[in-house]
């Protein structure tokens, strides 16, 4: 019995040629919310979901993989900003505990649903300009 399998993917000039995709600009495109391709188009149709494609230049969004991708960056980056900044207020000034959930835990909750999307934009950007999961019409994932 034989098994069939997809030969490895060699580099030619051919491949070298291939549209060039600037990564940094994909991905303030898709920050912006905006088609990384051409950065004309709306890239998400819902909250956090992505369009099917790109209604200015057809570019198909249906086979990004951003995950749970998104969520991690934004707990990192909201992380970075809101433990600092409640160290430096205890250490110096020593408010309450009930004052300072009713201002650490509304912040550190208005300051994630206002990133999540832009980061998942950059992230889907970032794998339109790198052609993954899908995005390389010359090798299109099943």
């Amino acid at each position: 019995m034989e098994t069939a399998s997809t030969p490895p993917t060699v580099w030619s000039q051919e491949t070298a040629l291939k549209e060039k995709r600037d990564v940094w600009q994909a991905m303030k495109r898709g920050f912006r919310g905006r088609c990384p391709r051409c950065g004309e188009g709306k890239l998400f149709r819902a909250f956090l979901k992505t369009a099917d494609s790109c209604s200015v230049c057809g570019q198909d969004f249906t086979p990004h993989r951003a995950d749970d991708l998104p969520a991690y960056l934004v707990i990192v980056i909201v992380g970075h900003i809101v433990v600092p900044l409640a160290l430096m207020i205890e250490t110096n000034y020593s408010p309450p505990v009930a004052l300072q959930l009713a201002i650490y835990l509304p912040v550190t909750f208005v300051a994630s649903l206002a990133l999540l999307q832009p980061v998942k934009g950059a992230v889907v950007g970032m794998q339109w300009a790198l052609r993954m999961h899908g995005f390389d019409e010359e090798n299109p994932e099943p």
